[in-house]
């Protein structure tokens, strides 16, 4: 009971700098354009991280649960493993401040401690290529719908001044930034609980249907609402400037195209990644003014990240696999 309670407690810490590194997704933008400071939009952006669950169900804590490596398989080695993978992973991003994905960091670490215990033959192969191929098509899909806004929005308001435009889209801004924040807390937040509920089941605290306990629902959102509270100013930087500069319209059109790809990924309960996808709608809506005002050269190093972190964090997984059998059954 003592291993299970501390596997727990590391499951809501990887929640939590889930909810700290991936704080940049759902502010980076109404901060760049500075129609929130900073305080208030961590707050904001916690607040509807939190009420998600009311919004959402939980298929993707089915999928992480169930559908990435096999239910048989996993024990508590595997969960910390995978916990401990993906925390590493995180936190040497976050210091570096490259926007890696959390979500994926996980999958990684759950596939390398699973390989690690059972070879191959532990992989669940629809859950994991339906999650390989969201790599690609979450930021291409918040790419094309926020340069789609763009345009629609450019159109709307060809007639008025910059200054009548930005006046609307700070406002409009409050609502996108709502929207995202919420696709980001429904999405995110049940990868863990998919952990939870899966590790409740191994220690025999779980029985028929895989389901998630409402105890940790509200655990997991809470966390990771908490982790948004202290944000990831590194990462913030990164894509609320780097990327490209961009004004209120620009920023809700952003924050739109990611969110309808977070709710459409959420309601097919595939985990995806939240920075994939609003870094896909930034670099969209840069692209929509001119290909040039795109930093190119950020984008590429993020997109390394991306291919390097399932690999990164299962490899790590793997490790900790190993090493906790010197002191774990």
């Amino acid at each position: 009971m003592t291993l299970l309670i501390a596997l727990i407690a590391i499951a809501l810490v990887f929640d939590f700098l889930n909810g700290l590194h991936d704080a940049a997704n759902s502010i980076a933008t109404i901060v760049s354009t500075r129609v929130l400071a900073p305080r208030y939009a961590v707050f904001w952006a916690a607040f509807f991280n939190f009420v998600a669950f009311l919004v959402f169900g939980l298929h993707v804590a089915g999928t992480v649960g169930s559908g990435i490596i096999d239910v048989t398989v996993v024990n508590d080695r595997v969960i910390l493993g995978a916990l401990g993978g993906a925390i590493v992973w995180n936190l040497v991003t976050w210091y570096a401040g490259i926007p890696s994905s959390s979500s994926h960091a996980l999958i990684g670490g759950l596939l390398g401690a699973g390989i690690a215990k059972a070879g191959l033959g532990a992989i669940v192969w629809p859950g994991v290529v339906a999650t390989s191929a969201a790599i690609v098509l979450s930021p291409a899909l918040g790419f094309v719908l926020a340069l789609i806004l763009v345009l629609a929005v450019s159109w709307i308001f060809v007639r008025s001044t910059p200054v009548a435009v930005d006046r609307v889209f700070r406002s409009m801004q409050f609502v996108s930034a709502s929207l995202y924040s919420l696709g980001h807390g429904g999405n995110d937040a049940q990868k863990t609980m998919g952990i939870i509920a899966v590790l409740l089941y191994a220690h025999g605290a779980g029985s028929g249907e895989f389901h998630v306990p409402l105890w940790v629902v509200l655990s997991c959102q809470t966390a990771m609402a908490l982790g948004t509270l202290f944000g990831g100013w590194r990462i913030v930087h990164t894509m609320g400037s780097k990327i490209t500069r961009l004004t209120p319209a620009q920023g809700f059109c952003a924050e739109t195209g990611g969110a309808l790809t977070l709710f459409a990924a959420t309601a097919f309960g595939i985990p995806v990644s939240t920075t994939h996808t609003i870094t896909g709608a930034i670099i969209g809506v840069g692209a929509a003014r001119r290909v040039s005002a795109v930093r190119w050269n950020v984008a590429q190093g993020i997109v390394v990240a991306w291919v390097v972190t399932m690999p990164a964090a299962g490899l790590v997984a793997a490790l900790i696999y190993a090493a906790s059998g010197l002191v774990l059954p």
